[in-house]
């Protein structure tokens, strides 16, 4: 199912962060929790679109993380490469 909230372009979250946390090693904890963490706008639209990817994190596992990550380094990489140019 897409990320309606996503922007045009958006890496999509992998299938693997929609199944269940595999069985965590003995005396850890596996319930997925959400991160609490606001997002406070920039005032920048790309900078914001770029980190309001961030919010499908919340409650998904941390093995699905880094496609997002990457995909929020990658245009926050992007904005600050067009400032440099004319």
């Amino acid at each position: 199912m897409p990320d309606l909230g996503a922007p045009p372009g958006a890496a999509p979250v992998p299938a693997a962060v929609a199944r269940p946390a595999a069985p965590a090693a003995a005396g850890r904890d596996t319930e997925v929790r959400p991160l609490g963490v606001e997002f406070t706008p920039t005032g920048d639209p790309e900078v914001d679109a770029a980190l309001g990817r961030l919010e499908v994190l919340d409650g998904v596992p941390t093995e699905g993380h880094l496609p997002v990550y990457e995909d929020v380094h990658q245009r926050l990489g992007e904005t600050l490469a067009a400032l440099d140019r004319p």
